[in-house]
């Protein structure tokens, strides 16, 4: 399963495959096999290679906080889809913003007409990909000028699904 790690401003995609205790870790290009056993109470107890550690695990406002060795991190961990969805959906300039499709779904609805003004969080586009709806808002506020799609058209990733000036 792919996720998009944050830490101290960086994100790094992480890729984790296998099962009961034992992973594969592909952190950017890095790999690691690891041996992860909950002890209880957060608590983990890990073995890289032939290093072993433990690790306490907490969740605080939707970080992975992590003690390990002495040191804390803090560390913001979101499925793929959901980064790129959430990041990559509509790019604001200045004095504007062009929506386009992070990945290839359908239409489910456009919230708005071409002519009406919008504020940032105003609902504007729905599509549909890898089964789940995904709302696109405003990031700016400014008037919708272009409306590239309607609803139950597929797009493809970097389609422009709208222009807010």
């Amino acid at each position: 399963m792919k996720f998009e790690a944050q830490l101290d401003g960086e994100v790094i995609p992480v890729d984790v495959t296998g099962s009961g205790g034992r992973y594969r870790v592909a952190l950017g290009e890095e790999v690691l096999h690891v041996d992860a056993r909950p002890t209880g109470g957060g608590g983990w107890s890990l073995l890289l290679g032939q290093a072993s550690t433990a690790a306490d695990v907490t969740e605080e406002d939707g970080c992975f906080v992590v003690h390990v060795e002495g040191e804390t991190y803090a560390i913001r961990v979101e499925e793929e889809t959901r980064y790129i969805i959430r990041t990559r959906g509509g790019a604001a300039a200045a004095g504007g913003q062009v929506l386009k499709a992070p990945m290839p779904g359908r239409v489910v609805l456009v919230e708005v007409a071409v002519g009406q003004v919008v504020k940032p969080g105003d609902g504007l586009v729905i599509l549909e990909a890898m089964k789940m709806e995904n709302e696109f808002k405003a990031g700016v506020t400014g008037t919708v000028k272009e409306i590239r799609v309607e609803a139950g058209q597929a797009v493809n990733p970097g389609d422009v699904l709208l222009v807010i000036e």
